[in-house]
């Protein structure tokens, strides 16, 4: 066989996130050098007309400006390129990142973020010239300027069909149509999806979600060298036949990369596929993967406990007014209690503000809360959507009951009901609860057993890949969802 033509650049969605952060690392700290120019020349020519004023000459005052003037930046100004990582962790998805929208929203919201948390520190600063106002200013603007440019030339890159990875779907069944549905759902596409192959000589010609069969798989290798294929998934549930897992072999010896859909649907939708998962694939890649290292489960305590007490401090501070707010409309209680299973499956109790009416809940039975909720009243609507309804709960993360982060703590007798109906359901319960998660900020109201099925998804999608930076992530794009009123 000749040697498969495929594109020399192959990102997979970690390398992506890489580039991305490398790349705004890099503008960020040419817009620091700018702003500290924009600074000082902006200073000199203060300087120079004040020398001006006093009767020296234009070049006399210049010269002794220079010789005068010595700006003394504060150490932390040189971390500015970090701080504006930080602000623009919303857009480091591959998926979101080649969306102009997306990124001309990260990049607008970025800098005011910023705008505001400096404003913030000048007003409570004791020594506001300590602050440079002149030099945060800049930064941000040409950090904006620097960023949108960059990423510009990123989008132009990801989006060109020479550089993205073209994929074969081998297997056309449930799984393989899984994959390309979810595919068609994508925009911009993280890949280029060639089409299927399959043993089933009836499929062979017929569409999938718009993508074909090409072939068998007894000519896998001449597809891939006419397609130009980079990648093969495959999507056979069961076991696979001699004559397929040869071929698949051979195109690996080829230089193809081969995946399996599993690995291909968390890598596309940020989940797992519960559905079509095996049982021994559980076993060798989800629960061994459940293990983490002592450093990361104390980082997660430390940050728990220092986000636990902020959040009991403004839990206090606003108490005073959201139980005044919830008593004239509603009355009292102001608080409501419900059982949880917590990690292990401990049963614990969460208290939150009451945002339903009285009685929500009169038959006893157990009911999701569902999007425009009758039961939800006026202050309640408000409470939920700046996720104020879930403050008294921060004492439960002092305690350790609960993390910052974690899958939602659920009913007892809605883990019962669910467990018998959803694949894998109870393997929530690994981990603590969390006041947020991963589930929680990339999925709405769930309201029916396939849309709790999702949230599974990507709650053992958090389970299997959590780390400090994934957790530190999450917290940040919580505080956005906060900020923005767009809580569930």
């Amino acid at each position: 066989m000749a040697d498969i033509s495929k594109p020399s650049i192959r990102l997979r969605p970690s390398e992506q996130r890489f580039i991305l952060v490398v790349g705004d690392l890099l503008v960020s700290s040419i817009a620091m050098g700018l702003s500290l120019y924009i600074w000082y020349q902006l200073v000199l020519s203060r300087e120079v007309a004040r020398l001006i004023e006093r009767g020296f000459s234009e070049l006399r005052a210049e010269r002794m400006a220079q010789s005068i003037i010595q700006l003394n930046a504060p150490v932390w100004f040189y971390l500015l390129p970090l701080a504006w990582i930080l602000l623009m962790v919303d857009s480091y998805d591959p998926h979101s990142a080649a969306n102009w929208k997306k990124t001309l929203r990260g990049i607008a919201v970025a800098p005011l973020a910023g705008m505001l948390v400096y404003s913030a520190l000048f007003t409570l600063n004791q020594d506001p010239t300590s602050l440079p106002r002149i030099g945060v200013g800049a930064f941000l603007i040409s950090a904006s300027a620097l960023t949108l440019f960059w990423r510009g030339i990123y989008i132009r890159l990801y989006t060109s069909s020479g550089l993205m990875r073209r994929v074969l779907i081998v297997g056309a069944g449930k799984a393989g149509s899984t994959l390309a549905e979810a595919y068609r759902k994508l925009s911009p596409p993280p890949f280029l999806l060639i089409g299927f192959i399959d043993d089933d000589v009836k499929k062979i010609g017929k569409p999938y979600h718009g993508f074909a069969v090409i072939s068998s798989s007894a000519k896998l290798l001449d597809v891939i060298e006419e397609y130009r294929i980079s990648d093969i998934v495959v999507a056979i549930t069961g076991a696979i036949k001699g004559k397929t897992f040869q071929a698949i072999l051979d195109a690996q010896e080829h230089g193809v990369d081969v995946m399996r859909m599993p690995i291909m649907y968390e890598e596309m939708m940020q989940r797992v596929p519960v559905e079509h998962l095996e049982s021994d694939w559980v076993i060798r890649s989800f629960v061994d993967q459940v293990r983490v290292g002592g450093v990361y489960e104390l980082a997660k305590r430390l940050m728990d406990i220092v986000g636990g007490l902020v959040g009991t401090l403004i839990f206090l501070a606003l108490f005073p007014f959201v139980a005044l707010a919830i008593w004239l409309e509603s009355g009292f209680p102001i608080f409501y209690s419900q059982e949880r299973l917590g990690k292990g499956g401990r049963v614990f109790k969460i208290y939150k503000f009451r945002s339903m009416r009285q009685n929500a809940e009169a038959d006893g039975k157990a009911k999701l809360a569902e999007e425009d909720d009758p039961r939800i009243t006026r202050v309640g609507n408000f409470i939920r959507r700046t996720r104020i309804d879930e403050m008294p709960q921060f004492v439960g993360v002092l305690t350790g009951e609960m993390s910052l982060v974690g899958p939602r703590a659920e009913r007892p007798e809605l883990v019962a009901q669910f467990q018998k109906q959803i694949p894998f359901y109870r393997a929530r319960l690994l981990v603590k609860p969390g006041l947020t998660g991963w589930a929680q900020i990339n999925y709405g109201y769930v309201a029916t057993l396939k849309e709790t099925a999702v949230k599974l998804e990507y709650d053992l999608y958090y389970i299997k890949h959590r780390t400090f930076g994934m957790d530190f992530s999450i917290v940040l794009r919580t505080i956005g969802t906060v900020l923005r009123r767009t809580g569930r």
